[in-house]
């Protein structure tokens, strides 16, 4: 009895430490995307053409996302062979250290072409330290969770995205409340600066909690492979093919409705710069609280239709944002908002983890969900800010190619789950597989 307590208590603690660290990682992440378009444009990257200047910022926010497969790849070779406990705390400290370096750097105009060039080499340090973070946390976050609560364990690490943006987002908001003159001086300096505080917090929980028993069983076992990635490529490259196809509705749409949603909303549209940062601020909440109601349905549907409905419902739903967002409607913007990003993406990314932990097996987990994880990050979340820019151009403000062009991510996301084998429900399936065979058709 006494041992189950223990068990039981312990699976909290690492519950709670794969959401806090899950939190500040993309609260260091997601408030460079934040600011990128209100500030960054103009104090790196000054251009007499705005467009350019907002491209330009774009883009130093999109390459951290081709960076992070290589993090990834580091990162998730030192979790397969020496744990996920300790690989965290590493993660965590680098992001902190970039993100607080960046509150502290100096603009074009004091240091000319210096500033972006050391503005773009910390943006990669964060992408480097995200890509080893989120395998690691979901994994810390599954292998602990009792069998039938494993859709609902993985979605805490999940939480960490909207709960980071929602932080992010309302620094932001609260700084910019400053008239512009101060906000553009030092205001959007403070919340990066905050993060030395938060970092502190993650790294003194992760250290207190012990390395996740799935991963001691391996060990023991003496599964422990040399080379994780080739094991990976070897035994499951078709898994690896599945998670790159899924995770284009879950980035692709995600960065639309926040990143470039700021720009569009604001520079297109006509909101006022706190009128779209508390649009995201509010979605991202309900997106928090939704995300392990999603988790707790596919322990009981399965992760396969739960991610197959919110995929299809991103699909029917794309003209209707984008519409009613064109109506200017401050009411319309917060509904579109919440639907979008509450309750279909959270459907998305509420599973996602545990489902990509359910296809490898344990030895090669940490690099097989990652590989696939922030490869796809990099091709279809990186760059779609900068598409959907660049569509918006190219067709004379229409918003037509913007949706179509998330119904494409729908459908091909949606194709790629389909091949995944049966509904993946917690109750039928173990974290590890054999080693020869994977979770799909």
């Amino acid at each position: 009895m006494k041992e189950n307590q223990n068990k039981t208590a312990s699976s909290k603690k690492v519950l709670f430490a794969s959401l806090i660290g899950s939190t500040i990682e993309f609260y260091d992440f997601f408030l460079y995307g934040t600011v990128a378009s209100l500030v960054f444009n103009k104090l790196f990257f000054p251009n007499d053409d705005p467009l350019v200047s907002l491209l330009l910022a774009y883009a130093t926010f999109g390459v951290t996302f081709f960076i992070r497969p290589l993090g990834g790849l580091v990162f998730s070779h030192m979790g397969d062979k020496f744990g996920r406990k300790n690989t965290l705390v590493i993660s965590l400290m680098l992001m902190g250290i970039s993100t607080i370096s960046i509150g502290l750097l100096p603009t074009y105009s004091s240091v000319g072409v210096v500033a972006p060039i050391l503005l773009v080499f910390l943006r990669l340090l964060q992408g480097i330290a995200l890509g080893g973070e989120w395998g690691g946390a979901v994994l810390l976050a599954v292998e602990s969770a009792p069998k039938q609560k494993r859709g609902f364990y993985g979605s805490f690490p999940a939480m960490g995205i909207p709960l980071g943006m929602l932080l992010g987002t309302f620094s932001v908001s609260l700084m910019s409340m400053l008239p512009d003159g101060q906000f553009l001086t030092w205001g959007w300096r403070v919340p990066f600066l905050l993060s030395a505080i938060l970092v502190a917090i993650g790294i003194w929980i992760r250290r207190g909690i012990i390395e996740t028993s799935a991963f001691q069983e391996e060990k023991q076992k003496g599964n422990v492979v040399k080379v994780p990635l080739i094991e990976t490529f070897r035994y499951h490259w078709k898994a690896v093919l599945i998670s790159l196809g899924a995770k284009c509705v879950e980035v692709g749409p995600f960065y639309i409705f926040t990143t470039f949603f700021i720009a569009y909303s604001t520079g297109t549209i006509g909101f006022s710069r706190t009128t779209a940062l508390n649009v995201i601020t509010i979605s991202t909440l309900v997106t928090a609280l939704c995300i392990p109601l999603m988790g707790i349905l596919s322990d009981k549907i399965g992760r396969k239709r739960v991610f197959l409905l919110g995929a299809a419902g991103l699909a029917l739903f794309a003209f209707p944002y984008f519409y009613l967002l064109s109506l200017k409607s401050t009411f319309w913007v917060y509904v579109i908002s919440i639907i979008a990003l509450g309750i279909l993406w959270s459907a998305i990314a509420s599973i996602i983890g545990t489902m990509f932990t359910e296809m490898f097996s344990t030895n090669v987990g940490y690099t097989g969900i990652t590989l696939g994880y922030q490869t796809g990050s990099a091709l279809f979340g990186g760059t779609a800010p900068m598409i959907a820019t660049v569509l918006l151009k190219s067709y004379h403000g229409s918003w037509t190619p913007l949706a179509i062009f998330i119904c494409i991510l729908c459908v091909a996301s949606f194709i790629s789950v389909t091949f995944l084998r049966g509904t993946q429900k917690a109750a039928s399936h173990a974290v590890s597989v054999p080693r020869n065979k994977s979770a799909v058709k």
